[in-house]
């Protein structure tokens, strides 16, 4: 009997440590397999060749602007436009109380009266020599005196008349009439709106890659109308708080459709200012990473959805997007967003 147990209890020990190991190894397996993706946001890479890659928000200006005032201080009696009104070159415009004017010019014509008087008088009296030389200049030092009061009471009073000094559109009235004017207060503006500007705000780590030739494209959704942008003015001081540098394109505008104050897409085509047979591969700025070593690399993501560190060289920004000269090729997939939670072969989903 005691021969039978012992091979018995043999048996049965070598049988259960032969099964443990195939149940710890297929726990491992399950393990790998129940592994949870990490999900993440990606971009295929694609070549860009003359297109637009970045927009921007702009403002239509008038090309320029001319403020019409008084030269003199007094009561607007008559206004005689209004805003958006097409007014030519001399056209009145206002006009102011004269009264005060005409008294003065009544006043000046009365003083050279009687100073062409004395004159005619006291000529006589110098032509036989009996008015002392010095009383003869102070007779005509009166009349030329007498002549410029009237010609500036002459002014005062024309001045109360205003006059279009140049052709446009009047933009915006500052005065109305009752109301006083002061010298040099703008009364109304007057706008060229037969080409307008479109005035955009460029961040300063994007303003080097635009030129005074770089094409625009400019959309205006009040007017449902799309236009071809022409030279383009740059500042040269940037913002103080916001860092950036105001532009200014040229827009031509004959059937005034465009007016001061509309908001515009501007959008620029930068790539065009490449050769035309160059095909740039470009990936959002944030997509490119740096490791400790100063490396610059991308998240790839293979054929089986896991990502690697694919190591890349880079050109210049353009916008919010960065030129890929080596280390990848159209085709790819790249993860834009996520990628903080990734490591060497980390499965993902997108």
């Amino acid at each position: 009997m005691k021969n039978l147990i012992f091979p018995l209890l043999l048996f049965i020990f070598v049988g259960g440590s032969c099964t443990d190991k195939p149940i710890e190894s297929k726990k491992n397996v399950d393990s790998q397999e129940q592994q949870v993706p990490t999900r993440v946001k990606t971009e295929l890479v694609k070549p860009m060749t003359g297109e637009g890659i970045q927009t921007y928000v702009g403002i239509v200006e008038e090309c320029e602007a001319t403020a019409v005032s008084f030269t003199s201080m007094g009561v607007v009696k008559r206004l005689l436009v209004d805003e958006g009104q097409n007014v030519s070159k001399g056209q009145l415009i206002a006009e102011m109380d004269d009264t005060q004017a005409r008294n003065m010019l009544a006043g000046a014509e009365a003083q050279m009266t009687q100073a062409n008087d004395a004159l005619q008088r006291y000529g006589q009296l110098h032509e036989n020599g009996s008015l002392p030389e010095v009383q003869w200049v102070e007779v005509q030092s009166k009349v030329a005196q007498a002549q410029a009061q009237l010609e500036v009471a002459k002014k005062n009073l024309a001045d109360c008349k205003l006059v279009a000094p140049v052709s446009g559109i009047v933009g915006k009235k500052q005065v109305g009439a009752g109301e006083t004017a002061l010298p040099s207060q703008a009364v109304v503006s007057i706008l060229n709106i037969n080409k307008v500007k479109v005035k955009v705000a460029i961040p300063e780590a994007e303003i080097s890659e635009i030129s005074t030739n770089t094409p625009s494209n400019i959309k205006v959704d009040a007017i449902n109308q799309q236009f071809k942008g022409g030279s383009i003015e740059k500042g040269v001081q940037a913002d103080a708080l916001t860092h950036t540098y105001e532009i200014r394109i040229n827009v031509a505008n004959p059937g005034h459709q465009l007016l001061p104050g509309m908001v515009a897409s501007v959008t620029f085509n930068l790539l065009s200012q490449q050769s035309s047979d160059a095909k740039q591969l470009t990936l959002p700025v944030t997509a490119v990473q740096k490791k400790a070593s100063g490396k610059l690399f991308v998240w790839s993501v293979d054929e089986y959805n896991k990502a690697h560190r694919t190591d890349v060289t880079i050109g210049a920004t353009m916008g919010n997007r960065i030129v890929i000269t080596s280390g990848l090729n159209a085709g790819q997939r790249i993860v834009t967003e996520g990628y903080q939670k990734l490591s060497e072969g980390t499965k993902v989903i997108y």
